[in-house]
């Protein structure tokens, strides 16, 4: 069985670095993807995808990446229950292996920096 997905798109926000009790570090990132084709008005619709990134990837993610950069994804999808007041919830996320930086945000790029 395989479970591995590739994705690109633009970081929505600056990533912040946590550290979890057992002194792992992580950052949550989420990624939007443009969908590839155009919806019933004629309008490219946007995924926006929810990714967990570990460790050294992890603290590289938040000293280089801030939110408009474009990035490639490469992990595996994963489910996990959340339970909130009463309410048993299941989210689907990619836990990243590896998160390539393809270009700094378009609005670095008009300013010039």
């Amino acid at each position: 069985m395989l479970n591995q997905t590739v994705i690109v798109g633009r970081i929505v926000r600056n990533p912040e670095l946590y550290e979890t009790e057992n002194g792992n570090k992580v950052t949550y990132i989420t990624v939007a993807v443009p969908r590839s084709y155009k919806n019933v008005n004629g309008e490219y619709d946007t995924d926006f995808i929810s990714c967990v990134v570990w460790k050294g990837v992890a603290e590289s993610v938040v000293e280089y990446c801030k939110k408009g950069d474009l990035v490639g994804v490469k992990g595996r999808i994963q489910t996990r229950d959340i339970e909130e007041a009463e309410k048993h919830k299941q989210v689907m996320e990619v836990i990243a292996e590896k998160v390539t930086f393809l270009s700094t945000s378009r609005n670095d790029e008009a300013d010039g920096e």
